[in-house]
């Protein structure tokens, strides 16, 4: 795998403070010849859609480093029997639908649980190998994923009811341009809030508005490497009211593949405690294609 060069200021900061620094983040821009190996494809074929998703969930504690062994990968066996890359977005919902995410998840009466996680994806990353998913045409920094209702103990309600989604789709397309996924996130997700599906689906919207994104990030034109504390401290700073103990860093191979944010039901700032972060050293973040 390639190695990275962040530049000199950067790298006095890292080796001062690790992942603990409270500086100002300085990105470290990377060449264009900085690509992923033959091994990062294959984790992109096998993983992505599955990083796209809650294989993190269980206690803060992170892993040392970010490896195929380590946490973000639990349950990269998961439909591993080949890529998803150009398969349409349909077929991909159906088969994020199709698997267990992990032993954690549970049925539960609608609305008992303890808080949401909004999940912003890293689109870049996503799109990296599924360029015709809907949301890649549109060139987004971050893209929702999903309103995740979530518990204290780290366990999850998925698949609470049967109960149809929203009788008008197209009107929240401005959150899920792929309408596969909002149904598919109604199903599993949204029927366990307790809320209608207009409701629960007003509710993610108003929890995606709700955050700024940094515009270091938000306009990012050649990949980077920064510290997953350092990716919180550019939220926090873009965010006042958002505490960094609200915040959660995902990634797989050492790629950012998503923020999430964990909010109470009033949507204010809860704490991600339940909540796996991100244990890597540093994280490749490409821009937008």
């Amino acid at each position: 795998m390639n190695r990275f060069t962040a530049t000199s200021l950067l790298a006095v900061a890292l080796a001062i403070n690790g992942c603990r620094t409270t500086q100002q983040p300085q990105p470290a821009q990377t060449s264009s010849s900085d690509r992923r190996s033959a091994s990062d494809d294959e984790y992109n074929g096998r993983f992505q859609t599955e990083s796209h998703h809650r294989h993190h969930h269980g206690s803060r504690s992170a892993a040392p480093d970010d490896s195929w062994t380590s946490y973000d990968r639990e349950d990269a066996t998961d439909g591993a029997s080949g890529s998803s890359q150009g398969r349409s977005d349909s077929a991909r919902a159906a088969t994020r639908s199709s698997r267990h995410h992990n032993s954690r998840a549970l049925t539960a009466v609608p609305g008992q649980f303890d808080f949401y996680v909004l999940n912003l994806s890293w689109s870049p990353e996503f799109c990296h190998s599924h360029p015709s998913a809907a949301e890649c045409a549109q060139h987004r920094a971050f893209t929702l994923h999903g309103l995740w209702p979530q518990n204290n103990d780290g366990t999850y309600p998925e698949d609470c009811s049967a109960a149809p989604g929203p009788a008008n789709p197209s009107q929240y397309a401005d959150i899920y341009p792929d309408a596969s996924l909002l149904q598919h996130e109604w199903q599993t997700h949204g029927t366990c809030s307790g809320l209608a599906p207009d409701q629960f689906l007003t509710l993610a919207r108003n929890a995606e508005q709700s955050i700024h994104i940094p515009v270091e990030l938000a306009q990012l034109t050649q990949q980077t490497v920064l510290t997953p504390a350092q990716i919180t401290t550019l939220f926090t700073q873009s965010n006042p009211s958002l505490p960094a103990a609200s915040l959660a860093i995902t990634c797989g191979n050492n790629f950012l593949t998503a923020v999430e944010v964990c909010l109470d039901k009033s949507l204010k700032p809860e704490s991600c405690s339940a909540v796996k972060t991100c244990g890597a050293n540093q994280i490749r973040i490409p821009a937008a294609q």
